[in-house]
């Protein structure tokens, strides 16, 4: 059986190639939701809720209980399956386990896998809407959207912003989407990080790209700041110093050289003592971890209501 087709628009695979417009049309959405994450609002509830599958095949904390709550906030249904217990674990492929998933009639699918490209592998054999939630070291546009949404809500326009992203580059989908979207919104991106990680070929990719291996020497030309963990799981341990914290994790005494006013972002998992000081993490007014958590569901809210709308209205 043919996979139905359907709008690809409707799917979001990859940041790459959205316009400026489409991704603040999408921002501005996932601030107008915000108060329905904080308990403030509500959306109208619907007769007609989706089912929604959750194809979580990798570890994940944030991203898989948001995407979850998002479906709950918008009157749908979710379908939650994980790699362990499943067929997976037989040796079932993920096209399989997606087709199968698909064949019980969902309107949209949420894919996190460890294969660069899976979920647009996903979205090609289901026909299914498809949101990425993290693929290999591809990317991972909805946290991509929702540090969008935190820098935005801090710093208004990110249109000349100079944003620091610290750390594993090279393995990171997270890094790879925040580019694509605060490039494409105007802001300059700076790669810092130890060599191995942070390859001069990043700066090659678009002029708003800079690359530096000396954190302290471009520490305060920030106007806001996004760690990265170093992703042992993909070998990255290998090309780390043990001197890494001190070199570029941002300590106390960094913290205090930033300009008043400049955040500091992390997409989770922390490696205290690593990337992030205790006391950094723990400073409410300049660390905005738990803003990204909060604006994490109401970007995937936004991104559901776009995947799901025609199919709920129909």
């Amino acid at each position: 059986m043919r996979p139905r087709m359907t709008d690809p628009n409707r799917s979001l695979l990859t940041l790459r190639g959205l316009d400026a417009g489409t991704l603040t049309s999408l921002l501005d959405r996932t601030e107008s939701l915000l108060p329905v994450v904080r308990g403030v609002a509500q959306l109208p509830r619907t007769d007609s809720g989706a089912v929604v599958g959750l194809l979580f095949l990798e570890n994940s904390t944030r991203t898989r209980c948001s995407f979850e709550t998002a479906v709950h906030r918008l009157g749908h249904q979710p379908v939650v399956l994980t790699g362990q217990g499943s067929s997976v674990g037989k040796g079932e492929s993920l096209s399989d386990t997606a087709a199968n998933i698909a064949a019980m009639g969902m309107q949209a699918l949420v894919v996190r896998t460890p294969l660069s490209g899976g979920a647009a592998l996903v979205a090609r054999v289901t026909g299914v809407p498809t949101i990425n939630a993290g693929d290999g070291r591809h990317e991972h546009p909805t946290q991509g959207l929702l540090d969008a949404s935190t820098l935005r809500s801090h710093l208004g326009s990110l249109k000349g912003k100079r944003i620091l992203i610290v750390g594993d580059i090279l393995n990171s989908r997270v890094a790879r989407s925040n580019i694509h979207a605060l490039t494409t919104l105007g802001a300059t991106v700076v790669l810092v990080g130890p060599p191995p990680l942070v390859p001069w070929v990043f700066a090659e990719c678009a002029p708003q790209i800079e690359v530096a291996h000396d954190l302290d020497a471009v520490l305060e030309t920030a106007d806001a700041i996004m760690m990265l963990r170093i992703q042992l799981e993909r070998s990255a341990g290998k090309s780390v110093a043990s001197d890494y914290r001190a070199a570029f994790g941002m300590t106390s005494t960094r913290a205090s050289r930033l300009r008043e006013g400049v955040p500091v972002l992390h997409p989770g998992p922390i490696n205290r003592g690593v990337e992030l000081d205790d006391e950094v993490a723990a400073d409410l007014a300049r660390c905005l971890v738990l803003e990204q958590v909060a604006r994490g569901v109401s970007a995937r809210m936004a991104i559901l209501e776009r995947a799901l709308v025609p199919a709920v209205s129909a």
